[in-house]
């Protein structure tokens, strides 16, 4: 499930301008919506998409075709994985309607690219450290599509891609409906880099084009993964390494090399939504294909614990680089 170089080009170098939280919007007002947060969970942020237009207070619209890395200065098309959309925020490819966000894949000629897509973010308008993030969505299906729903810091404390991690809550290939994928990605800057994650499979022939629940929940030292509440992964192992040579990443040797323990999990983390076509990570489309590809978000809410943080859980079992 590797998002390539992604991060290694500008979205992970990033700087983030601190945190907005903001109220809910749901039409029957904050208080209503706080009533539903789960047990132990306080609502601290949301879009339920009421309105006429995407709230721009939310969630600010990345365009184009790819990225400029900020290291050696080079523009890396396809976003670092050699996608084939143009993200723009015209109607044709964002837009509300009866309450829900929807996020279009477009076969069309736009810009020296043979696709359109949107990728929404709410980088600079609100990030969080830890919390339960919920998202009630249907994804599109079809080969070479790519939904994802995933986060990244706001601020590259740690270095570049992906010493400061990224978190995927999820990502699907389009041709393998049946299931999504949850991972974390971390280490040293690139090529140093590593991930761990997990697939959900659906039960009862459920797939990823159904209305479903995904849920991530972050606390010091433990992430864990939720489809319909059902808990299908925890990961309380990782690690994050600042040194290099040069512009590339380089594994730590001993202890003390390492960032110091929850790192790169413990900063504010900003929430992405796109629908990306093709590249290395599932292939391109094919003839089989139907376009539009559409993702539909009913509504995105971010909660805090109301009594404060939890207490740190130490580093779970793992092995580190240069545990032999």
């Amino acid at each position: 499930m590797h998002r390539g170089k992604i991060m290694l080009i500008a979205l992970a170098s990033l700087a983030g301008a601190g945190i907005v939280m903001t109220l809910p919007s749901k039409a029957e007002g904050p208080a209503a919506a706080a009533q539903k947060a789960p047990a132990g969970w306080k609502l601290a942020w949301s879009d339920e998409f009421d309105g006429a237009q995407v709230d721009k207070t939310k969630w600010a619209f990345e365009r184009g075709s790819g990225a400029t890395d900020p290291i050696t200065n080079t523009f890396l098309a396809g976003w670092g994985n050699n996608e084939l959309e143009f993200y723009t925020s015209r109607p044709e490819n964002v837009y509300l309607k009866d309450g829900m966000l929807h996020i279009r894949a477009v076969k069309e000629s736009y810009k020296g690219s043979g696709y359109t897509s949107a990728r929404l973010s709410t980088r600079k308008l609100f990030a969080a450290k830890y919390g339960r993030f919920e998202f009630r969505a249907k994804l599109p299906t079809g080969k070479g599509i790519w939904p994802a729903i995933w986060m990244l810091p706001e601020e590259n404390k740690y270095g570049g891609w992906a010493a400061s991690g990224e978190i995927d809550i999820l990502e699907a290939r389009g041709q393998e409906p049946e299931k999504i994928l949850g991972t974390l990605h971390y280490g040293s800057r690139w090529p140093a880099n590593t991930h761990t994650g997990k697939d959900y499979i659906f039960p009862d022939k459920g797939t990823i084009a159904d209305f479903h629940v995904y849920t991530l929940e972050w606390d010091p030292g433990e992430i864990r993964w939720y489809v319909d509440d059902k808990l299908y992964q925890t990961q309380n192992f990782w690690w994050s390494c600042s040194d290099t040579d040069g512009p590339k990443g380089v594994n730590p040797e001993v202890e003390s090399e390492l960032n110091p323990w929850p790192a790169p999990f413990d900063k504010p983390f900003y929430i992405i939504l796109n629908v990306a076509v093709g590249g290395q990570f599932l292939g391109n489309p094919d003839h089989t294909t139907t376009f539009p590809a559409e993702m539909i978000v009913d509504y995105v809410r971010a909660y805090e614990r109301p009594g404060g943080e939890e207490k740190l859980k130490p580093r779970g079992a793992g092995k580190l680089p240069f545990n032999k």
